[in-house]
């Protein structure tokens, strides 16, 4: 039977163990956003920060520019929020206007309040194997549900089916200072399945709803689904065909209710650390 890796639990636990925080706190958290333009991705992104924040007890401070503000009407008000000491962390949304540099726009930012690790200091430790501070979102939640069951990753053979800063590479080194031995799968794979197949652990971030059927892995594969996209019904689904995998592996993490439900929990996280 397979087992689903549903994130309820984690998430009311964790929920529960920051809210006891807030409350020992001697200032209210507050977590400043930013966002130039009506991106539907990052409305959406923000209503569900919104929802997270208001249920753990922090404040959200919105900050929205037009399409066409300038880049430097942008970084005045980051430098104006890292000089803030009630703001607590800072999250800058993308897509960006084309004519911004996000690098530049990037290193702005105050190291100390930048949640999303979108600072290059922050980024740097993270490739450097050090995980204990900042680090994108999305592999940090793959890793909290992995050992929120009990995983052991010591010395398993895993596949990460992406390469990109934001989820494969972070994801890599939280694998490797554990001791799992890592292949990492992208565009340039010739034999995606030869990979997989072989794997006990397989974490998927492609982008492509319902891409991976059964005969991409072995029975007792356990897959953690990183991946959001349109199915062809319209509806958002991860990599994974959950229908063609059930019965025929291990475990695995569903999509909506699974990593999605745990990212907006571990960036309030981020915003509470500031003031401890």
């Amino acid at each position: 039977m397979t087992k689903i890796l549903y994130a309820k639990d984690y998430v009311e636990k964790k929920s529960d163990s920051l809210i006891e925080k807030v409350k020992k706190l001697k200032s209210k958290p507050i977590l400043s956003t930013i966002r130039v333009g009506d991106d539907y991705g990052s409305i959406a992104y923000e209503k569900g920060i919104k929802k997270t924040a208001d249920k753990l007890g922090v404040g959200v401070d919105s900050n929205e520019f037009k399409r066409d503000a300038s880049e430097d009407e942008v970084i005045e008000r980051i430098k104006k929020l890292n000089d803030d000491d009630k703001v607590g962390g800072i999250i800058i949304f993308r897509p960006l206007p084309e004519s911004f540099d996000e690098e530049k726009i990037s290193l702005v930012i105050d190291p100390k309040k930048d949640v999303d690790c979108m600072h290059p200091i922050n980024r740097a430790r993270v490739f450097s194997g050090d995980v204990s501070g900042f680090i994108p979102l999305a592999p940090k939640a793959a890793y909290e549900l992995l050992k929120f069951y009990g995983y052991e990753l010591r010395g398993k053979d895993t596949v990460i089916i992406n390469h990109s800063n934001v989820v494969g590479k972070p994801l890599m080194m939280y694998l490797l200072r554990d001791l799992a031995t890592v292949t990492i799968c992208h565009v340039g794979t010739v034999d995606l399945k030869k990979h997989t197949r072989a794997a006990e652990i397989i974490f998927t971030a492609m982008g492509r709803a319902e891409t991976l059927d059964a005969s991409y892995f072995n029975e007792d594969a356990t897959v953690i689904d990183i991946g959001t996209s349109k199915n062809s019904e319209g509806k958002y689904r991860g990599d994974l065909d959950e229908k063609s995998v059930n019965g025929k592996i291990k475990a695995y993490s569903p999509v909506p209710g699974g990593i999605g439900s745990i990212t907006n929990l571990l960036l309030i996280e981020n915003v509470i650390n500031f003031y401890e």
